[in-house]
């Protein structure tokens, strides 16, 4: 009845909540689609380098690495076309209202894209059912299908509305800084130029991080690290060439570049060389998961870490945690970690010196304790190496056998120990362990 008796029509509740539900479909659009630019480029990432990123070029069968190459390649398109589907399902007017969003995208553009997606799924299935293939036909097909995605309008779109996507994906205080052009110091400008990039390598792990959070499989994921692979490689490219140009290389900024530009490639070698080789070929899911999550936690805890260091530039005195919130929990939970692997540890030593009837039930006890508790705050590769040694420690009853299993656990925990007590997040809380504190 206001409504007809004023000039000023009142909104009901129906509409709001019809205007909040649009506002939150067309997020949900945006964020598909930046996920479809991640995944594409990270296909044709891996179609232009295969496991040649991977560090796998040795391998002896090349036919049965060309076949494991095609259904990575096969589970990526896969997820493409879900993706777009999802797109073009939920805006099927598309082609009428226009443009879709910063992409520029439309009905038509995205339905070229899946046509030449479903066409390259059909053709990888009859390939990948075929009794030979080789590198010959691996490399042939990723140029085609490569060239097919490049001359699709919808592929650049995307992938670039992913890019600028990355770009901001940095803490709150980074990603302003460049908002203000005529307030910036000179080393805050050379920040501005670096900072998307970093933005760009945690927009795209965190793609990995949601499969990982999923439970979903992660071989699809080495698309994923593929681009990632390029993306550090250009990251340490461009910080090299704006160092050579530094004017002053005695500045605290030239070092803090510089550093991140070593932790970066440090990082990167110790993720393609060691976590991510071989796992292309792997098939026991643990193991695949195993190195992925480390592979990832490496590669994120590095960057962000890498990040805090540019906001101590930006607002010294800057602690970690207040930037990446996330550091509280991984503290809080390694804290409690080393303060129940030392004592596990002790009593393991305690029951190999004096094996007597009461210190191994007293550490057994030990040890489900740790299990049930704390152990889950491990990475996931050395969970289940303690799983195993636990295992085995409570089935041998006879101490001849014991002893050996248990100066082997007890020197895995010691490095294990070692391992946990170095993480970044517990810089400021160094463990006393002649007090076990």
């Amino acid at each position: 009845m206001e409504a007809i008796l004023t000039d000023n029509p009142v909104e009901s509740p129906t509409d709001k909540a019809v205007v909040r539900l649009e506002a939150a479909v067309e997020i949900e659009i945006e964020e598909k689609a930046v996920e479809l630019g991640i995944w594409l480029s990270g296909l044709c990432s891996y179609m232009g380098a295969g496991t040649r990123s991977l560090d796998q070029t040795d391998v002896a069968d090349k036919n049965g690495l060309a076949v494991t190459e095609f259904k990575i390649a096969h589970s990526g398109i896969r997820r493409c076309i879900l993706l777009n589907s999802y797109i073009l399902s939920q805006r099927s007017g598309l082609s009428d209202i226009g443009n879709f969003g910063e992409a520029g995208l439309n009905a038509d553009e995205l339905g070229n894209l899946s046509d030449v997606l479903r066409e390259a799924l059909l053709v990888t299935e009859s390939l990948i059912s075929s009794p030979v293939l080789s590198p010959v036909q691996w490399r042939e097909w990723s140029a085609l299908l490569s060239h097919r995605l490049e001359a699709t309008a919808a592929f650049y779109d995307l992938v670039h509305l992913a890019e600028r996507s990355g770009s901001k994906f940095l803490p709150a205080r980074l990603a302003e800084l460049g908002n203000d052009a005529k307030s910036l110091t000179p080393e805050h400008a050379e920040l501005v130029l670096v900072l998307p990039r970093f933005g760009m390598v945690l927009k795209w792990l965190s793609v990995v991080k949601k499969m990982l959070d999923a439970d979903k499989p992660l071989k699809s994921s080495l698309l994923i690290f593929s681009r990632v692979n390029e993306l550090i490689l250009d990251l340490t490219a461009y910080i090299g060439n704006r160092l050579d140009r530094f004017p002053n290389q005695d500045a605290e900024f030239f070092s803090t570049l510089d550093a991140a530009s070593y932790t970066a490639s440090i990082e990167l070698k110790k993720v393609y060389t060691q976590e991510l080789a071989g796992v292309a070929s792997m098939r026991p899911p643990p193991s695949i998961y195993a190195r992925i999550e480390t592979a990832y936690s490496l590669l994120n805890d590095g960057f962000q870490q890498i990040l805090a260091g540019f906001m101590r530039i930006v607002e010294p005195g800057t602690e970690v945690f207040r930037v990446f919130p996330e550091f509280e929990v991984k503290k809080e939970q390694s804290l409690v970690l080393t303060s129940d692997l030392w004592p596990t540890l002790e009593i393991v030593k305690a029951a190999e010196t004096t094996p007597t009837r009461e210190t191994i039930e007293r550490m057994k006890r030990a040890l489900n304790d740790f299990r049930q508790g704390s152990m889950r705050y491990l990475f996931y590769k050395d969970t289940e190496t303690v799983e195993r040694f636990i295992e085995e420690i409570l089935v041998t009853n006879q101490n001849k056998d014991l002893i050996p299993i248990l100066h082997r656990f007890g020197a895995f925990l010691d490095t294990l120990f070692g391992q946990v007590a170095l993480r970044s997040v517990l810089e400021k809380h160094p463990f006393d362990r002649i007090e076990g504190q």
